[in-house]
């Protein structure tokens, strides 16, 4: 194929506004690095772009789907629900207090508000030398 046409591709993307989105998608591939699935034959990123969709060496669906990814900021990733807490009632009490009781057990230390101002009281700055 000596030169692409237009023509060549609409039959692959019917619409021409496509065509040219993804050929420019597909030439910014290659620029920054893709291997190509044709023969350059010292050929331009665009014009080797255009030849292989006119080729059909490239899928235009793997196309418009890779360029559709590339355009997005926010991609929404599935994530698994969380599992429901299940509600304390009157009947369940007795059971959820044994296991919250084996959470108490968990010990902090703890300073009351004298014991901390006592400790920043006894800090002192270290005193200033001329050796320094």
């Amino acid at each position: 194929m000596a030169r692409v046409t237009v023509e060549d591709c609409v039959d692959k993307v019917e619409n021409r506004f496509e065509l040219v989105l993804l050929a420019s998608h597909r030439a910014r591939l290659i620029s920054q690095g893709a291997a190509i699935t044709i023969d350059r034959d010292n050929d331009k990123n665009p014009v080797v772009a255009l030849r292989e969709i006119a080729e059909e060496t490239l899928s235009p669906g793997d196309l418009k789907e890779d360029l559709i990814h590339s355009l997005q900021k926010h991609v929404e990733v599935d994530e698994p629900e969380a599992v429901a807490v299940p509600q304390v009632t009157a009947d369940s009490g007795a059971t959820e207090a044994t296991e919250t009781d084996a959470d108490d057990n968990v010990s902090f230390d703890s300073m009351s508000e004298e014991e901390l101002l006592a400790g920043i009281e006894g800090l002192v700055a270290p005193e200033k030398s001329d050796d320094y």
